[in-house]
């Protein structure tokens, strides 16, 4: 599910978007993980960064991806040593909010 205000910025300003998206595939492109590892280290990432909106977005694209829940859910439980018990509590509640509504469907 790509999010309307997502959406809304390719239709407002398709030129940027065409840039930010060709700057993101470089970025994967530019050494040698694969795509599973690249969707855990971008959920990490946005763990790490507290961004709710792209960690819920990086779990569905890790799961695409062909992560598994456990995975993500492991994830979010190695951000503890780093981040704290509260914000590892944070992060595994964003993830499980996503991974819940996959073994829903």
């Amino acid at each position: 599910m790509i999010p309307k205000r997502y959406q809304q910025m390719h239709q407002s300003h398709p030129d940027l978007m065409e840039a930010y998206e060709s700057f993101g595939k470089a970025a994967k492109d530019a050494g040698p993980l694969s795509a599973r590892e690249i969707a855990l280290v971008k959920l990490a990432i946005s763990l790490g960064a507290g961004l709710e909106g792209a960690s819920h977005s990086h779990c569905r694209k890790a799961l695409e991806a062909g992560c598994q829940p456990e995975d993500l859910t492991h994830v979010s439980i190695l951000t503890a040593p780093t981040l704290g018990f509260p914000s590892m509590m944070r992060s595994k509640s964003w993830v499980e909010s996503i991974t819940s509504k996959k073994s829903d469907s």
